[in-house]
């Protein structure tokens, strides 16, 4: 099987070349987020306040990384339970403009309806791996939130970070087959 390599962050015409079931391995920039750093964005765009970063195109790892031991650029970076985000992903979807998001499991209706509507993706990382994950992860600085610990917004530089699309920019879900 031929697993390609995918730069982030990517366009709506990209996002919609994906097909559920497609395994890939993303290069470029991704960002962390989740429960609290999610809450806040969507707080600051409720308010309409200014984000802390450019979301455009970009993908959002649902990841709340341990800290780094020495010599490391992260600790052990696995993914989170996707559905925890479901209140706020759709928000960031029409809002913000992210283009992907990668987590473990299952996305609710109302999210998978967003996705359609706003051409994003939902990639699947596997659970358990977050040792293993962290070693494709080349830098990792605060973007935003740092009282929030482990859950502030970090900006990730990515290297063949492995993922599968588990829902299309159509709908098409891995969950559901």
């Amino acid at each position: 099987m031929n697993i390609e390599i995918f730069n982030v962050p990517f366009s709506k015409q990209k996002a919609e070349s994906l097909k559920a079931g497609t395994q890939l391995l993303l290069s470029g920039t991704v960002y962390t987020a989740r429960d609290a750093a999610h809450k806040r964005l969507c707080e600051l765009i409720a308010s309409g306040k200014p984000l802390p970063v450019d979301l455009n195109d970009a993908v959002i790892y649902f990841c709340g990384p341990a800290p780094a031991k020495p010599g490391m650029v992260i600790g052990s970076a696995g993914p989170t339970t996707s559905y925890r985000m479901d209140l706020y992903s759709p928000v960031l979807m029409e809002k913000a403009g992210i283009r992907a998001m990668i987590g473990k499991g299952n996305r609710n209706s109302e999210v998978i309806d967003a996705m359609k509507k706003y051409s994003c993706v939902y990639f699947a990382a596997t659970g358990g791996l977050g040792a293993l994950l962290a070693k494709c992860i080349t830098s990792c600085e605060i973007a935003a939130f740092e009282d929030l610990g482990p859950e502030a917004l970090r900006k990730l530089t990515v290297e063949k970070f492995p993922v599968i699309v588990a829902i299309d920019a159509f709908g098409n879900n891995m969950y559901s087959n």
